[in-house]
């Protein structure tokens, strides 16, 4: 293992102690947001500490059997104590390397998931609906809560485009590669001669920003429209002008809300998805520029890049960024997203590793 990696999990380690003779010290409670935040540490640092502590033992396993190589008697037992203790090294360097990569500040947040229409008309639309379904079976499964937030519907049933806000734990960690073009295969149900089509969809996942302290929004930079929600899910307000539209002047984002009872909760809903969308901008920008010195391989989520295809007749689905190739399409749609989910992250997390290793 790397000297700089084993200087800092020292550092962790006396940390962790820190934090245990902190929290057990007589007036740890006497600021309940200060103690909150040793809990949330430590249990951050918990697995980490633990896997280090192991990692010591095994090299001091090894150190051990090696000085009985020389006993004709220990020589066999020496070499197999060896072997079991490098594959536990190596392990739990792995893991170690993996928990000490640079965690995205968003990871925690929650989302507002946004899913336009695109090329297609009415089937690009109804495929809009899928994914909505598809992307709410897997919040429910992760027990993650769903407001919709707006939604345009078609003439048949789907979507020329709907936000909902989800939340919970992890939600921007599971979902954050998520954005991009979507393309779907398969025969419409408008299709009478039973005809392949191809159309599309983009997907948007924004974490939810903290108006406070990630994105800085001038009121008088913004034009705010009050309006009769009208078609599902408006019927209840359609008597007055409780939906708002909020047109950010400087960059020309256009937000809408209509979903709910009050103009003033969906004003500020309204908001929280404008600055979401703005810090989303400035994210982007500053990953254009890391691009520009290096290609990333999972991509910066940049919804004009086609990121997946769904292909019914085939029953397959395939993620282009890490070539991966799933013949479980059913299941997909169904919200059994975790295989995908996690084949992303570990192709994220190796190449996190491979720069770190630079």
């Amino acid at each position: 293992m790397k000297r700089s990696l084993m200087d800092k999990l020292e550092k962790l380690s006396v940390r962790y102690e820190e934090l245990n003779a902190l929290m057990s010290s007589e007036d740890a409670t006497a600021d309940m947001s200060v103690f909150t935040g040793w809990t949330r540490e430590h249990s951050e640092l918990e697995r980490i500490v633990s896997d280090y502590r192991h990692y010591l033992v095994a090299e001091r396993q090894i150190v051990a059997a090696k000085e009985l190589l020389s006993d004709p008697e220990m020589n066999e037992l020496a070499k197999a104590e060896i072997i079991e203790g490098e594959d536990t090294k190596n392990h739990l360097e792995s893991s170690l390397q993996k928990a000490l990569l640079p965690k995205d500040p968003n990871d925690d947040r929650n989302v507002f998931l946004e899913i336009r229409a695109g090329t297609g008309g009415d089937e690009s639309a109804l495929f809009a609906g899928d994914l909505l379904r598809m992307y709410l079976k897997y919040a429910e499964k992760n027990r993650w809560t769903v407001e919709i937030v707006s939604q345009n519907e078609s003439d048949l049933g789907g979507y020329k485009e709907v936000v909902v806000k989800i939340s919970g734990e992890k939600i921007y960690a599971q979902l954050k590669f998520e954005s991009g073009g979507h393309r779907v295969q398969r025969v419409p149900e408008t299709e009478t001669q039973g005809r392949v089509h191809t159309s599309a969809c983009t997907v948007a996942v924004l974490p939810e920003a903290d108006q406070l302290k990630d994105v800085e929004i001038n009121m008088s930079e913004l034009r705010i429209d009050t309006y009769r929600a009208s078609g599902a899910g408006g019927q209840h307000i359609n008597k007055t002008d409780s939906a708002i539209r909020i047109t950010h002047l400087p960059t020309g984002l256009v937000v809408e809300c209509q979903e709910g009872r009050s103009q003033h909760k969906n004003k500020a809903q309204a908001l929280s998805v404008l600055a979401s969308k703005l810090n989303a901008q400035q994210v982007q920008a500053h990953q254009m520029k890391e691009a520009a010195a290096r290609k990333t391989l999972i991509g910066s989520g940049d919804r004009s890049e086609r990121i997946r295809t769904y292909n019914f007749p085939q029953g397959r689905l395939t993620e282009h960024r890490i070539n991966l190739t799933l013949y479980k399409l059913a299941q997909i749609m169904e919200g059994e997203l975790d295989e995908v989910v996690n084949n992303l992250l570990s192709e994220h997390q190796a190449e996190l590793l491979a720069i770190a290793s630079q």
